[in-house]
Formats: C-alpha cells, sequence, structure tokens
C-alpha cells in the first residue's frame, strides 16, 4: 500500500535501505518534537482546569502519543520499499505490536491513577471506585490481547467458543459472587441507600449501613452487632431507608387516658412536653391527635420530629417518661385492661362457697354407720 506519491518520489533517489531509515529518523525526530512542544503546553494549560484528573489524562497519553509517532516511521517504511514478505509482516505486525502494548499499558496506568482520586472525590461513591476500575482494566486487557492476536494473524474463532464455554462454566460455578455483585451495581444505580444511611431490612433489624462492597452490606444494630447481608439479597428486598430524601424523622408516642379526662388538658400537657424536649425539633410543630374511644381509654398520639433516625428511641424514651412524671402530678389516670368476672355461687354444690352438703347424702352416711 502506497502511503503517498509525493513522499516515495522523494526518498526514490536513495537506496531502500537509507530510505528506510530516513523514515525512522523522522518519526523519532517527530516524537522528539512532540514530546517537547506537548510538556511545554501541558504546563500551560492543565494549571486552568480543576481537579487532577485532566492531569494525568493528557500526560498519560502524551507519552504513549509520542511513541506512536516513533514507531510510525517504521511502520512507513515497511509500507513503502519492498521488503522481503517474510520481514515485512514481522516488522508490521511487530510495530503495530508494540503500538497496542504501549496503549494498553498507558490506559491501565491511566485508570489505576484516577481510581485513586476519584476515591477521595466528594463526588463519587468511593465504594464504586474499585468496581469500575475492575471492569475498566477487563475491558482493556481482553481488548489489547485481542488486537495482538489478530495482528499476529491467529484465528480467534476457537478462542471466542472456549471462552464461551468458559464462561458458561464460571457463571454456574460463582453464581452467587456474580449475582452480589451485579446486586451491588443495582443498588449503587438505584441510590438504594449510602454508607451513614438507617436502613430496616424485611427482616426487622435496623441500624446504620458501615461499609458497601462489591459483594456484601455491613450493617451496625442498634445493638452494636455488624450485620453482613450479602448484596443480591438486598437487591431483592424491601428496604426501608430512613435518612433519605432527609434524616428528620416522625416519631409516634401513644398514651391513653381515662374515660371522663378534659381531653383538652391531655393535649396541652402533650404539646408542652414535646416543646420542652431537646431532641424535638421546633419545625415541623409537634402535634397530638385523638385517635380512637378505646375498651379501657381515650387512646391520644403524639407526632414529633427528630433530627436524626438514631434518635428516635432516645427521644420516644424520654417523652415516655415526661408524660408519666406529669400525668401523676396532675392526677391523669393512664388506665390499663381490667376484666371482672361474676360467678352465680347456687349453681355449685360442695363445700367450696360454705354451702351445706344435700340431705339426701347425710341420710346415707347415718345409715351406712
Amino acid at each position: 500500500m502506497q502511503l503517498g506519491s509525493e513522499v516515495v518520489d522523494l526518498l526514490s533517489g536513495l537506496p531502500a535501505w537509507q530510505g528506510f531509515l530516513v523514515l525512522v529518523g523522522s518519526g523519532v525526530a517527530l516524537a522528539l518534537v512532540i514530546r517537547v512542544l506537548g510538556d511545554r503546553l501541558l504546563k500551560q494549560v492543565t494549571p486552568h482546569i480543576e481537579g487532577d484528573i485532566d492531569d494525568i489524562v493528557f500526560r498519560g497519553i502524551h507519552t504513549a502519543v509520542y511513541v506512536t509517532v516513533g514507531l510510525g516511521g517504521a511502520y512507513a517504511g515497511a509500507q513503502i520499499y519492498d521488503i522481503r514478505p517474510a520481514v515485512a509482516v514481522s516488522l508490521e505486525a511487530g510495530t503495530l505490536s508494540l503500538v497496542v502494548i504501549v496503549w494498553m499499558v498507558t490506559l491501565l496506568r491511566i485508570g489505576r491513577q484516577a481510581s485513586a482520586i476519584a476515591t477521595d472525590s466528594a463526588y463519587i461513591d468511593r465504594q464504586m471506585v474499585p468496581i469500575l476500575q475492575n471492569v475498566w482494566s477487563a475491558l482493556i486487557s481482553g481488548g489489547g490481547v485481542l488486537l495482538l492476536l489478530i495482528l499476529w494473524d491467529i484465528d480467534v474463532t476457537p478462542l471466542l467458543a472456549s471462552a464461551g464455554i468458559m464462561g458458561i462454566i464460571v457463571g454456574l460455578a460463582a453464581r452467587d459472587t456474580l449475582a452480589n455483585f451485579f446486586g451491588s451495581l443495582s443498588l449503587y444505580l438505584d441510590g438504594t441507600y449510602a454508607v451513614g444511611d438507617f436502613v430496616v431490612l424485611e427482616t426487622g433489624e435496623r441500624g446504620r449501613v458501615e461499609d458497601i462492597s462489591v459483594r456484601s452490606t455491613v450493617i451496625r444494630t442498634r445493638d452494636d452487632i455488624l450485620v453482613t447481608v450479602p448484596n443480591s439479597k438486598l437487591n431483592n428486598a424491601a428496604i426501608v431507608n430512613e435518612s433519605t430524601p432527609r434524616r428528620k424523622r416522625r416519631i409516634r408516642v401513644p398514651v391513653g387516658v381515662a374515660y371522663g379526662t378534659d381531653i383538652d388538658r391531655v393535649e396541652e400537657i402533650l404539646l408542652e412536653l414535646a416543646e420542652a424536649e431537646d431532641l424535638v425539633q421546633d419545625r415541623p410543630n409537634p402535634r397530638v391527635r385523638f385517635r380512637e374511644f378505646g375498651d379501657s381509654a381515650l387512646n391520644f398520639e403524639l407526632l414529633c420530629w427528630v433530627s436524626n433516625p438514631a434518635l428516635t428511641a432516645r427521644a420516644t424514651h424520654e417523652l415516655n417518661s415526661a408524660i408519666y412524671k406529669r400525668f401523676r402530678a396532675e392526677a391523669i389516670e393512664i388506665p390499663f385492661p381490667q376484666r371482672s368476672i361474676s360467678i352465680a355461687t347456687d349453681e355449685i354444690p360442695g363445700e367450696l362457697f360454705d354451702q351445706a352438703p344435700p340431705t339426701g347424702a347425710d341420710d346415707e352416711t347415718v345409715t351406712g354407720e
């Protein structure tokens, strides 16, 4: 294949080996020029761009660019001059293979450096950085190896068929691991929860998310116990996230008073106690609801908000204690269920209720004696 008639005419007067060396030297010289000018340009451009990712990308591909240009001279020489077929094929494949290897290593290095910076970024979930890095490394490595095989005329069809069979075997053997991996991706993309959120599982366990890995999620319960749950199960379960969309949470404090109690006074006391509690938020305002006429009491419910889901149990405790003390001071009765049982004694014979035995029984006893 001819790269250009002008280049061919310019080098036609030279012997083949000299023209080949000229092309190789020109490629190396052009690479050096790109390196020097590129370094100066990067020093002027990258400081004006926020973040470090641009510096890593530009400086990473800069080396690969001038190495590619330098090797381009040898490739052009193999294309222009009539070299023995065996040598030409090896030279072309070898040159392109070096280019592929250089770019593959460069992209892998860029991925690792970008992952290190992204881990400390406030805009990227650090739990997903290792996953994305592994996917990036697998794609670059697989693509590079495939290109190398094609360059050296190695039939990849049997390899692809074998890879398909091996993929099925590995998929069946590691289906739980793969399910957890894709479960972690789904949880991340859906934004189900994040580290620090308070969640409630279907099993009733409630706690704070401590860590989210590729395989599982670690939750610290209110008993200070770490529970590890596979991501595949969480992905298929109903999860209540108490920390979203806001961390404020409403608590409900039910209380019953005896029939005949002044309900207006009960509502006034409950609101006073809620406003006096430091854990209760002023906005939204606390409120009281008269829920129902119970079997033994008039049932009320105090509704108020706390700033964090972790404070719900403590706030409920403080409010219950304050309500009980205040009701005792105000002589407001908190009734409890009672049942009265009546028994008709005239239907039960015997001495259990101080009744005399039947007359017939006494006569039989005397006769026997």
